[in-house]
This record gives structure tokens, C-alpha cells and sequence, in this order.
């Protein structure tokens, strides 16, 4: 029984660390640059897209105004949809499925709950928003989580890795951006509506 109290101990000691350090702890190198590039990815991924049937759903996502919101303010229910802007096609948007943000461990934890992509990770308050780290996975696989610097075979980068910074015009609408995405397209949003 005192093992288990230990292991168990420890386990939250982790997760609560993991949530209260700030993102660049956890970021790798290569994420970190791909943060620092959000703007070039945004108008590369938005230049490209142009020649898509897509750009007043594109609009709508990106063009409000962020606002300063409390992780309080964030936590319930959302609906999200992912465009994909540039890369191997002009832009796709996807339909709309569930997503949630809660407080686990002591964290921010955004989660995409329904879809044949599923995606979840920790966001950490900054300067500009909240910075997400997480990963992808598929339907039927069990969750994956951020390596940060553990890439697999000294990779900089696993195909599921995701940064990205989530903003909010209001308790009602946001969107996290992600820079160049390791895969597919040159700037992916996730767009939050409630």
C-alpha cells in the first residue's frame, strides 16, 4: 500500500509540475523556433490558401481582435473545426466536432473529443494568449502526449507534435494557431465557437 501511495504521489507531483512550469520547459527547440515563425506561417498558410473556396470561414476564425481572457473563462464545452491553410492543398476546412478545456492536474488541458483526428494538450499562460503543447492521435489509438525534447530516434520533431497559441476574442469564440504543422500544411487553426 505504501508503494502505491508513493507511485501515486509522484505521479501528481508530475503532472502538477507539468502544468505550473512555463511552456518553455516542456517546448522543444524546434517547437520553440516554430512558435517564434506564427506570423510567417499565418501569411505564407493565408497567401496559399487564396486560390482555395475557403477564405470567409478563414476570416472569421482569425481576423477578430484578441482579448485578455482568464483560463476560468475558457473552461467548459466548445465546438472546433481545423483549417488547414497551404501545403499539399489551397485550404480545407472540416466540419464542426466537440472539444473541451478543464483544469487537470492543476492545468489547462485542451482535448478534440470527437473525429477520426483527435488531438489533446496542455496550455500555458503567456504574454500573448495561452501556448498549446500537445500531440495528435487517431480514433482508435490511446492519446499521445507532447514529447517535447524526447522525439523519437533524434528526430526533431514526431509526425503528432503540435505548438500553437490559442487566443479569444471573447468567452465565446477562439482559435489556436499552429505554425508550420509537421505535416500536410504550411499553418493549421483551430477554431473554438459556443
Amino acid at each position: 500500500m505504501r508503494k502505491r501511495i508513493n507511485s501515486l504521489a509522484i505521479a501528481f507531483a508530475l503532472v502538477s509540475t507539468a502544468a505550473y512550469a512555463g511552456w518553455q520547459d516542456h517546448a522543444s527547440p524546434f517547437d520553440q523556433q516554430r512558435l517564434m515563425q506564427l506570423d510567417e506561417s499565418r501569411n505564407k498558410g493565408l497567401a496559399e490558401a487564396q486560390s482555395g473556396g475557403d477564405m470567409v470561414a478563414i476570416h472569421e476564425a482569425l481576423d477578430p481582435a484578441p482579448a485578455a481572457i482568464s483560463g476560468d473563462a475558457l473552461t467548459g464545452e466548445w465546438r472546433c473545426r481545423t483549417m488547414k491553410l497551404g501545403g499539399m492543398a489551397p485550404s480545407v476546412v472540416y466540419k464542426w466536432f466537440k472539444c473541451r478545456i478543464e483544469n487537470r492536474g492543476g492545468g489547462l488541458f485542451l482535448e478534440k473529443l470527437t473525429g477520426t483526428q483527435r488531438m489533446g494538450g496542455f496550455l500555458y499562460p503567456d504574454a500573448k494568449g495561452f501556448v498549446y503543447l500537445g500531440a495528435t492521435s487517431a480514433m482508435h489509438e490511446p492519446p499521445h502526449a507532447y514529447p517535447g525534447n524526447g522525439a523519437s530516434a533524434g528526430a526533431q520533431a514526431t509526425p503528432d507534435d503540435q505548438i500553437g497559441l490559442l487566443s479569444a476574442s471573447s468567452a465565446h469564440e477562439a482559435r489556436v494557431e499552429f505554425p508550420y504543422p509537421v505535416q500536410e500544411s504550411t499553418f493549421d487553426i483551430l477554431e473554438l465557437r459556443r
